[in-house]
């Protein structure tokens, strides 16, 4: 990894993908999104200061864990004159996503146990299939299948798994 003089105060976009692990691609995007900011040479080159490191580390490790880019941009905003985010922002700003994170986790783990159920069975029905029809939502607004067009429309109805004419 190439070392960067304590003297220089600025890194070029190169420097930054290097020194954070990020793809060049990923840091023009990041600067997109309002994640991080540079300033422009007279040859219109991007020059980041260095604590630009420590922003990218912050959206990186936050994407990690599941947390959007436009939630990430906004913990960001916060802080006062964009400075860069403390082990204590992080801290503060962990502790408000746990509860998100932690029913994230709670629904993939019921959709995991779902699947086995699902798989096993094969059918997946509308009726009674959890993963295709969750607490039978679809059940109290219509009957039937919710993919099957209605009459009227100059579309006919077909069964489920049945190929239309225009495919046969």
């Amino acid at each position: 990894m190439p070392q960067i003089p304590g003297k220089i105060h600025e890194l070029t976009v190169g420097q930054l993908a290097a020194r954070s692990g990020a793809a060049v691609s990923a840091l023009h995007f990041y600067e997109s999104k309002g994640l991080i900011s540079s300033r422009r040479t007279a040859g219109n080159q991007r020059r980041y200061q260095r604590d630009a490191l420590r922003r990218v580390a912050f959206v990186r490790a936050a994407q990690r864990v599941g947390i959007p880019l436009a939630t990430i941009r906004e913990a960001l905003a916060e802080l006062p004159e964009e400075r860069t985010p403390t082990r204590e922002d992080w801290a503060r700003l962990s502790a408000a996503w746990r509860a998100e994170l932690d029913e994230r986790i709670s629904q993939l783990n019921r959709l995991r146990d779902h699947l086995t159920d699902c798989i096993g069975c094969g059918c997946l029905s509308l009726e009674t299939c959890i993963l295709s029809n969750p607490d039978d939502v679809f059940g109290e607004g219509h009957s039937g299948s919710r993919l099957m067009v209605e009459r009227g429309t100059g579309r006919q109805k077909r069964k489920r798994g049945e190929e239309p004419e225009a495919c046969r």
